[in-house]
């Protein structure tokens, strides 16, 4: 049987596991969908159409679920979809979607987010990500998995972050991070390859090297970026090593995806 505080407020509809935690004068809304382990600090609200995996922790005073701070919203039943085992850390806010995106706002699995995070209608982030403390993202922004964001930075709406990339405290993005990219600034500009981030994820150093590679030419080689893609894609085909050839792949892809373009 869960374990709900005498003073939480936890709708009737609310779906929850047997081993759910409730905390003192927590709020859990009707449409909310709870996994088994999951914990709720003292405060905190979950509500609107909330569904959250197993073992989620959630930390004191934080608002998640809320209406997307958007004013085309009119009411819609848009969605938050948190995954497995994430540390959602104190006075963190977390919205649902908007019908003008994909209505859904979306966090994977094994995430760390600390006190004061703000995560937007419509972001979609991946699995092992960090997010230091005051971090800020705005609505439509996507990050990769393992990607990093400093304490007390900001990023515009429609951004990309790839994944593995690192952004610096106090940093001001504007426009995409590639993939294994480190940045930092006001505004954010690119500070080489994430090469200790890659060692600790069992990148090789062969690998890491390639990756480095590749930067140069996006950044060092005077190329425009056009003729950069075209380099780097060049590159991932050539390479027989595997690890490699998808690390550039992935690299190529992002830059071909860009539509708000990359910081250079």
């Amino acid at each position: 049987m869960a374990k709900i505080h005498a003073s939480a407020i936890v709708d009737s509809n609310a779906q929850l596991a047997d081993d759910v935690v409730i905390g003192p004068y927590a709020v859990i809304g009707a449409h909310v969908k709870m996994g088994t382990g999951c914990m709720v600090g003292s405060h905190s609200v979950v509500e609107g159409h909330t569904t959250l995996g197993k073992g989620n922790r959630i930390g004191h005073f934080a608002a998640i679920g809320g209406e997307p701070q958007d004013m085309k919203y009119r009411g819609e039943p848009t969605q938050l979809i948190i995954g497995d085992r994430n540390t959602i850390r104190e006075f963190t806010t977390i919205h649902t979607g908007t019908s003008q995106d994909k209505g859904i706002t979306s966090i994977g699995n094994d995430n760390w987010i600390m006190a004061y995070v703000h995560i937007a209608h419509d972001c979609q982030i991946g699995n092992h990500t960090i997010f230091s403390s005051n971090a800020q993202i705005a609505g439509h922004v996507e990050v990769g998995d393992w990607a990093i964001m400093g304490g007390m930075s900001g990023v515009h709406q429609f951004v990309r972050i790839g994944a593995h990339a690192m952004l610096g405290g106090a940093s001001a993005l504007v426009q995409d991070i590639p993939p294994f990219v480190m940045a930092a600034g006001d505004k954010a500009q690119p500070h080489g390859i994430n090469v200790e981030g890659l060692k600790r994820r069992g990148y090789s150093p062969e690998c890491v090297l390639e990756l480095r590679a590749a930067y140069k030419i996006l950044y060092k080689d005077g190329l425009s970026f056009e003729e950069a893609k075209l380099a780097i894609q060049a590159m991932a085909t050539k390479n027989s090593d595997q690890q490699t050839q998808e690390a550039l792949s992935q690299f190529h892809q992002f830059l071909a995806a860009s539509t708000r373009g990359i910081i250079r």
